[in-house]
């Protein structure tokens, strides 16, 4: 009897990597679920507790007033204490909140510190989220990524967070029991799996703001010169337009084209919101294509996309036709992708390695000031048809895209990534 001995690799090669980035992410994702599935059920709160339009458009926007100071003291927190002391803090908030969401079913006045509380988790999550997955994205942890790998990262896990959170929502509230109860269970099933996924993953900060030692002993590239001119120029007029273009997919057009889709208009909104933020998931190859050509075409590529899906929504709206306002959210969330690629990548070239969390927390606050879009359309169509408030949007989007093609014309061209 003979046996065989076990294969062994070549000993030329050397092992890959682990990717802790990959557990991560996870947080990214539960991030962006936490966020959108609420969007999906705005219907289902319509005809079940009977709120207003006007309210759950506030409630929709009140998200924004929790996500600010989450972001703008998540970041600052996460350089000088750690990365995974924030995470594993908004991961609890966050969970708190969907609780809170859940209760509202019955005792509607707690959907406002809900949804509060889901803006304080989920900045918290995104700023310190962010900067973990770009650092464990770099060296000495991940030695084979390409360079602008850790901004792609970062969008890709939230956009898969918003495009499934929303989905399972309506799919659940549609045919599940007490739908406003259990639609929410998945969140905090996934809560759960990021909060175990990342307590494998390494610290890469500590207290005090400084690199862990293993960071600090890899060559660190030297930042771009005045990041926060740079950033102000090149990066905060974009950044508003990431979330405008999604809030008014998922917030403004189902309930505006709906009407022949009597009992099936949560999923409507469902698919609505899949579609949105997976349109962003498709783009993501070609914003790394665009981004190896010039700094800001991916921004210009991006804010087009912005514009035509807002002339889309404008056609869609005033014709009440479901299929088309599809295809502007489609085209929307294209948009979405590209401005998010953009801003993350620009944000990871520009920040110093201290400083990373808070860029990157500024910049998601630009971000999520798009969604307050939804409650103003709500209340300027008190005086305008709806079409004619979108079709008014384009100017500022027109303004913003010949303001950063000029600005960018000045620039030269970015390395490829």
């Amino acid at each position: 009897m003979t046996t065989t001995a076990p294969a062994r690799l070549p000993t030329g090669c050397p092992p890959l990597p682990p990717r802790h980035w990959l557990r991560t992410g996870w947080v990214m994702t539960a991030s962006g679920w936490s966020a959108n599935q609420f969007s999906a059920l705005l219907g289902a709160y319509h005809s079940g507790p009977g709120l207003t339009a006007a309210t759950t458009s506030a409630l929709f926007g009140v998200y924004v007033l929790g996500l600010i100071p989450g972001l703008l003291l998540g970041g600052p927190l996460a350089d000088r204490r750690g990365r995974r002391p924030v995470v594993f803090s908004a991961l609890a908030i966050s969970a708190l909140a969907t609780a809170l969401l859940m209760a509202g079913a019955t005792a509607t006045g707690l959907l406002w510190p809900g949804r509060f509380l889901t803006g304080i988790g989920a900045g918290a999550l995104l700023s310190a989220g962010s900067a973990w997955i770009k650092e464990l994205s770099s060296p000495p942890y991940d030695t084979v990524s390409a360079a602008g790998a850790a901004a792609r990262r970062s969008g890709l896990f939230l956009s898969a967070g918003f495009a499934t959170g929303g989905l399972a929502a309506a799919l659940t509230a549609q045919w599940a029991p007490a739908p406003l109860i259990t639609a929410y269970l998945p969140h905090l099933a996934l809560s759960a799996a990021a909060a175990l996924l990342a307590a494998r993953t390494p610290e890469t900060a500590t207290p005090g703001g400084q690199l862990t030692a293993a960071t600090t002993a890899a060559p660190v590239p030297a930042p771009a010169p005045a990041p926060g001119t740079a950033f102000r120029r090149l990066v905060a007029p974009v950044a508003p337009w990431v979330f405008v273009a999604p809030s008014i997919a998922l917030a403004t057009l189902p309930g505006l084209v709906d009407a022949g889709l009597t009992g099936w208009q949560t999923v409507y909104a469902g698919i609505v919101t899949a579609v949105t933020p997976g349109t962003g998931l498709l783009v993501a190859p070609l914003a790394r294509r665009l981004a190896a050509r010039h700094r800001i075409a991916t921004a210009v590529a991006g804010l087009a996309a912005v514009i035509l899906g807002l002339l889309l929504a404008a056609f869609a709206v005033a014709c009440v036709r479901p299929d088309a306002a599809l295809l502007a959210a489609a085209v929307l969330g294209a948009g979405y992708g590209l401005c998010v690629a953009y801003g993350l990548t620009e944000v990871a070239a520009l920040a110093p390695p201290d400083r990373l969390a808070r860029l990157t927390a500024r910049f998601w606050a630009l971000c999520y000031l798009g969604f307050c879009t939804p409650y103003a359309i709500t209340l300027l169509t008190g005086w305008f048809a709806p079409a004619t408030v979108l079709l008014a949007a384009v100017v500022p989007a027109a303004a913003t895209l010949a303001l950063i093609t000029h600005r960018g014309t000045r620039c030269g061209t970015r390395r490829p990534v």
